[in-house]
Parts: structure tokens; C-alpha cells; sequence
């Protein structure tokens, strides 16, 4: 559904937005729950396992996937006017509606992530879980934690994808109607995770093994994201009109252009610092100097990542076929 406020004045009514913060968090969250979801499963399937092992990332990230799920659907809970709507979404199953997929995705992922933390938890950990049967349910899973990491491979790409189809789906916003949208959501999503899985992380090995990966996204970022403006410049008038807040560097599209201005100095200076970190000759030991350029490129690629989804839903709002 469309609304069309119209005021004589301006300040009045400048707009209607109907997604604010909390939905835009939830994207972030969201996608960020999902990379990590990825990058936690390609560590143990990486080399038979042999990357996860002593390292603490191998249990810690899985923990977080849920964690960070969770916060991010209650942040979209609040968003929900009439809370009861929750109940009865879980009613039906629409095959033709993007969102009642996802919905259920992302019914399907927590459980599936939660099984996944339980089965890397070494011995020596199991005394977090209080329960008996909690302990004995980690147990038994460990035998399938391959199985359980292609699960979580699967339904973390299905959800970074999701967190783009959401918002491409809503045809009356210019903005976002684009089919690129999903492919940037999913490598931002990516991208996000390999940067928490390297501040996570304490093997010098594993780290640098993120970097090199987060390196290959963060520079198919930089790709697709002008390639993304440029499919909206040469579509329709709607779609041209809709990229204009953040080039337009007025008083009015501040946050917005200056949203494309801090993406533009962000993920370049990270993958400068990444680039840096894997040509340097480390010891056996990361130098109190290099955690802290690693942390620090991970920090910017998680601050792109935030960003990104903040101007896209405000500015999504903006955009509309007149």
C-alpha cells in the first residue's frame, strides 16, 4: 500500500516514514547474524577442521550467531504496531510473499543455529550449559556437526540474501526496487561476518585466513555498490530520482550523501589496512600493533556495514513513482 501525504507547507509534511531505526538495525543485525553463521561454518569445514582446532572462534562464533539473531528479531518486534500480528503471521504460509519466507526462515535458523553452537562446544565448556540434558544433547550432535555446518552454510547465505529481497520486493520504492540489492545485502552481510570472525578469533592463522577473505568481499563491495547506482542512473526517471539524496549534498540529503561520502573513505582505507596485514611477515605471535590494525579494519567493514543499511531504508522512504 502507497500513501501520498501532501501539505502546503514543507516542514509540516517533508515525508512519511513508516521504517525507522529499528527495522534497519534488524537488517544489519540480521545479515550480520548470517555472515557469521557462514564464516563460523567455513571454519570448521575449512581443511577437515583442522583450522578450528585450539581455537576458541570454533565455539564462540556459533554462540553469537543466535545471540545476535535474536536481538536483531526483537529489535523488528518492536517495530510491530500490533504485537499480536507475530501469532498469526506463524498461521500461514504465503509462497508468492518474500516476506513470509523469510519469516520462516528465520523460524528455521534460530533453532538450526542453536543446534550448531551445541555441537562445538568442547568438553571442557559443557559445564556452561546447566542442564543435563542440554549436555547430553551436545554430545550426541557432535558426530553430525558437519551436517550441521552445510545447515548453517545454507540458511546464513538464504538469510543474507533475504535481508535484500525484503526490501527489493517493495516495487513502489524506487530505491529499492533493483535486483542488485540482494547481491550487495549478502556481500555486506559476508563481509560483516569475516570481520567479527577476525575480532573474535586468536589464532594468528585464523585471523589471517578471514583477512584474506574479507579482502575478496570488501573489494567485490567496492564492485557492486557503484554498479548498483548505476543500474538506478540509467533506469527510469523514478529510479534516477531516487539515487539523488546521496549526491545531492544539500542541507536538506545531508545524512545521505554524507552516508555515500563515509562509505567511499571506509572500505577503501580497510582493505588498504587488510592488505597491509597479510603482506607483512608476522612471528608466532600477532604484535600488540597488528591486532589492533586488524580490529580496527574490522570495526570500519562492520561500520560500512551499519551504514549501509541505515541510508538505504531512510532513503528508500524518500524515493517513489510520481
Amino acid at each position: 500500500m502507497e500513501i501520498t501525504v501532501t501539505g502546503a507547507n514543507a516542514l509540516a509534511f517533508p515525508n512519511l516514514l513508516v521504517w525507522d531505526w529499528r527495522v534497519a538495525l534488524y537488517l544489519f543485525l540480521g545479515g550480520l547474524s548470517a555472515g557469521l553463521a557462514v564464516m563460523a561454518s567455513v571454519l570448521h569445514l575449512r581443511k577437515g577442521g583442522a583450522l578450528a582446532q585450539g581455537e576458541t572462534a570454533r565455539y564462540m562464533a556459533p554462540i553469537y550467531v543466535p545471540i545476535i539473531l535474536g536481538i536483531g528479531m526483537f529489535f523488528i518486534f518492536l517495530d510491530l504496531s500490533n504485537k499480536l500480528n507475530v501469532y498469526w503471521f506463524y498461521l500461514t504460509v504465503q509462497p508468492l510473499s518474500p516476506m513470509s519466507w523469510g519469516s520462516w526462515g528465520l523460524l528455521v535458523f534460530f533453532p538450526v543455529s542453536g543446534l550448531f553452537a551445541l555441537a562445538t562446544l568442547p568438553d571442557e565448556k559443557l559445564h556452561w550449559l546447566r542442564l543435563p540434558v542440554l549436555q547430553n544433547l551436545a554430545r550426541t550432535l557432535r558426530p553430525y556437526l558437519r551436517y550441521l555446518c552445510f545447515a548453517n552454510l545454507g540458511m546464513g547465505i538464504f538469510i543474507g540474501i533475504y535481508t535484500g529481497v525484503l526490501l527489493s520486493s517493495l516495487i513502489a520504492r524506487p530505491l529499492w526496487n533493483s535486483s542488485i540489492l540482494p547481491v550487495l545485502f549478502l556481500i555486506s552481510a559476508l563481509s560483516a561476518g569475516a570481520a567479527l570472525m577476525i575480532m573474535i578469533s586468536k589464532r594468528k592463522e585464523v585471523k589471517l585466513f578471514f583477512t584474506q577473505i574479507d579482502i575478496l568481499l570488501i573489494a567485490a563491495e567496492m564492485t557492486v555498490l557503484p554498479l548498483y547506482f548505476y543500474g538506478q542512473y540509467t533506469s527510469s526517471e523514478a529510479h534516477r530520482a531516487s539515487i539523488m539524496p546521496f549526491f545531492a549534498f544539500t542541507n536538506e540529503y545531508l545524512w545521505y550523501s554524507s552516508a555515500i561520502i563515509l562509505i567511499g573513505v571506509i572500505f577503501p582505507f580497510a582493505m588498504v589496512l587488510k592488505l597491509l596485514e597479510v603482506r607483512e611477515g608476522h612471528g608466532h605471535e600477532l604484535t600488540r600493533e597488528a591486532l589492533f590494525k586488524m580490529n580496527l579494519s574490522a570495526v570500519l567493514v562492520l561500520a560500512g556495514s551499519l551504514i549501509i543499511r541505515f541510508a538505504f531504508v531512510y532513503a528508500g522512504q524518500l524515493s517513489q513513482f510520481s
